[in-house]
């Protein structure tokens, strides 16, 4: 992916009209697409290809199974036109270097800790290890929250210079120049985003706060 303006859109609206005409709103924008069940589920996974001829897409299906299944889900998910896929990593090592040999060369993160209160109950718990088991693996970068900037500091000690992508920004409270300062190398934003009146200007204005720590 890109690193011009280090923000992702994470796209969750279901409606695939709306999200085609956000997504072409702000595709010069952000360095890249994030979607997830929702708009796949209510359009159908065309809107994987339909996206990625707009904008790098990741595909954030949080993949958490069996090896087999999780080769099955990514090379449909690259097929189609993604740049990227996440994978949960408590699935162990197996699954993890299925995700990567599966790839074709798509970029593959592995979740440490997501950004909601629950997430601190049981994976925050072993956030670090689940890094270090995604090094091993050889995954692209990892997905750490920016409601917890604390947390982001803690995963880049592990992860070298591997990504971090960092959600949680705009609607959850975490902020963008908080993510990408305690060492993100993309902050993920929403409902800020897809859901205001002016989705361009909510990504600009985004973009600009992080240039405030580049």
């Amino acid at each position: 992916m890109r690193s011009d303006s280090r923000l992702v859109l994470a796209l969750d609206e279901t409606d695939g009209e709306k999200a085609l005409a956000i997504a072409r709103s702000v595709g010069d924008i952000v360095d890249a697409i994030k979607i997830n069940w929702p708009l796949v589920l209510s359009e159908g996974p065309q809107m994987i290809t339909k996206l990625s001829e707009m904008s790098e897409v990741i595909c954030d299906f949080k993949v958490a199974d069996i090896p087999n299944t999780v080769r099955l889900i990514v090379e449909n998910a690259v097929s189609r036109g993604a740049s990227a896929v996440i994978v949960h990593a408590f699935t162990g090592d197996d699954s993890l270097r299925a995700a990567v040999e599966a790839s074709g060369g798509a970029e593959i993160y592995a979740v440490t800790e997501m950004s909601h209160p629950g997430a601190k109950m049981f994976t925050a718990q072993h956030a670090e290890e689940m890094a270090r088991l995604g090094v091993e693996c050889g995954v692209s970068g990892f997905i750490a929250p920016a409601t917890r900037p604390d947390r982001i500091r803690a995963i880049r000690e592990v992860v070298g210079d591997r990504k971090i992508l960092s959600p949680g920004v705009g609607a959850q409270g975490g902020k963008a120049s908080d993510a990408i300062a305690a060492g993100a190398t993309y902050a993920i934003v929403g409902r800020a985003i897809y859901g205001s009146e002016d989705p361009r200007a909510s990504a600009l204005s985004f973009a600009e706060d992080i240039r405030t720590v580049l």
